[in-house]
């Protein structure tokens, strides 16, 4: 665990840390839950915010490739990882599977940015799209609150004892993390080979 990202939470509070999910909603999300087990944050207004920055996150992506799509694609997207060829597979799934997509790949750390522009460009329907991505969001936020809380009250339990408690739990906290990452981020790729 971060602890800048901690401290720089409990000083400036909701506001930046709504600011800060829709850029890095994962980091975030469990550093905030973490000071919520501490006492520091409402743990369901933490849930909140953090599915709401998601959500305006996914927004702006998937706005991007439906502005300016295949010139962003051609341009900046090429250095983030979407080509056309990414593009051209996914436009012929989307409208059958575009919501299963979204909602898998709402928890990987490269195709989520990916699958939102490109759900842009291939004009998703908004309305499935915010359902999707917002059932998607909530159950990612709710695994990370969940995370970032058990490991505060972890720590609060064992740094009574061990003075270097928190290395233990940060240590744990970003493994388990990375785990859950990993597989997510198999389970989407996997289904998006499947249905390309």
């Amino acid at each position: 665990m971060d602890y800048d990202i901690l401290e720089f939470l409990a000083r400036n509070g909701y506001i930046f840390m709504f600011l800060l999910m829709i850029v890095e909603g994962p980091i975030v999300t469990m550093a905030a839950a973490f000071l919520a087990s501490l006492g520091l944050f409402s743990l369901p207004f933490v849930l909140f915010i953090s599915v709401f920055g998601d959500l305006v996150g996914d927004f702006l992506w998937y706005s991007i490739g439906r502005r300016w799509g295949l010139s962003f694609v051609r341009g900046p997207g090429k250095y983030i990882g979407i080509t056309e060829n990414t593009i051209q597979k996914m436009d012929r799934f989307f409208e059958r599977h575009g919501g299963k997509t979204i909602f898998f790949v709402k928890s990987t750390t490269g195709l989520c940015l990916v699958t939102f522009v490109a759900a842009g460009v291939a004009r998703m329907d908004l309305k499935k799209f915010f359902w999707y991505s917002l059932l998607g969001g909530f159950v990612w936020s709710a695994t990370l609150v969940g995370l970032g809380y058990f490991f505060g009250v972890l720590y609060a339990e064992i740094a009574q004892y061990i003075s270097w408690a928190g290395w233990i739990v940060g240590i744990l906290a970003i493994l388990t993390f990375v785990v859950i990452g990993l597989y997510k981020k198999g389970k989407a790729r996997k289904l998006l080979s499947e249905k390309t």
